[in-house]
């Protein structure tokens, strides 16, 4: 299951799933068709919180997926590396440096040191004493209070490495509502072999010399280049869509580009300014005599 939106339905939004019917607070989920990642209303992007609220939150913590769901964000979009003891928590970097009080690999602590790290002062002192969450963490808050996860995998030396992110997403009973991206084609052959209900994104920043061969071959719902690269070929959107596949677009964050790949009929913009997104979103139609359409909340 995916949390992009289908339709409307009395209550709520209808969203689009890889399964079953169920239902989701007050919204009524259907099985998705092959093409359940492309926008059936042209006013409708998909807003996807790139690391969480990062423009106003520590980048991976909860809070920043705190205020990434109060902005209005479909997905949160979260990177996943290991610890020492091979629990997945959630880290951009190969090293705690740049996000945390500590130092070194990440790997090179347990879970339970790095869930002791300071992952807030570093942004700002009101966020002194955020924590490092764990994958399970994340998606068990999800779960509870409500999204869809953009998972990217930065570190898969192995299949048992994607088995392990695998058994957390199952074990938070989340399969329904986790899409996993990654650059590397790799790790995606192997969501795919373990969890073959789970959605794939492949991560590009320049694009395939054939994106929908590159799709077919990786059985993609998803592909996901960078801003640049989508610049290069604004057609391959088009390509994209008769092949039954979604295009989401890395990491944008002005109008002025939202408004270029818009235009190019992208479903989906991942952004660290999920709320101003949102607003976009809403109030483009403003002055003009056309309604702004919500996006769905989580």
């Amino acid at each position: 299951m995916t949390t992009l939106p289908e339709r409307s339905v009395e209550g709520g939004l209808a969203l689009a799933v890889g399964g079953g019917t169920v239902s989701f607070d007050d919204v009524r989920v259907t099985r998705a068709s092959s093409s359940a990642f492309q926008r059936v209303d042209a006013e409708r992007l998909a807003v996807v919180a790139h690391r969480g609220a990062s423009s106003v939150a520590p980048e991976n913590t909860m809070v920043a997926q705190e205020v990434g769901r109060r902005s209005g964000a479909e997905f949160i979009e979260n990177d996943v590396r290991f610890s020492r003891d091979g629990v997945p928590v959630l880290m951009h970097d190969a090293t705690l440096d740049r996000t945390t009080d500590g130092t070194g690999k990440v790997g090179t602590l347990s879970a339970a040191q790095i869930g002791l790290l300071d992952a807030g002062s570093w942004f700002a002192p009101a966020f002194a004493g955020a924590r490092v969450p764990t994958l399970a963490e994340q998606l068990a808050d999800l779960r509870t209070r409500g999204g869809s996860l953009l998972l990217e995998t930065k570190e898969a030396d192995s299949i048992e490495d994607i088995a392990t992110v695998i058994d957390v997403v199952r074990a938070e009973n989340m399969t329904g509502r986790v899409l996993v991206q990654s650059f590397d084609p790799q790790h995606l052959r192997w969501v795919r072999a373990l969890a073959p209900e789970i959605p794939l994104g492949l991560l590009r920043d320049k694009l395939d010399a054939d994106p929908v061969a590159v799709s077919k071959e990786l059985g993609l719902a998803m592909y996901i280049p960078s801003g640049a690269a989508l610049e290069a070929r604004p057609g391959v959107v088009g390509d994209l869509h008769e092949a039954g596949l979604g295009v989401w677009v890395w990491t944008v964050d002005t109008a002025e580009r939202w408004d270029r790949y818009d235009r190019y009929g992208v479903d989906g913009i991942i952004t660290n300014r999920a709320g101003e997104l949102t607003g976009w979103i809403n109030g483009r139609g403003a002055g003009t005599g056309v309604s702004g359409t919500a996006p769905g909340g989580l």
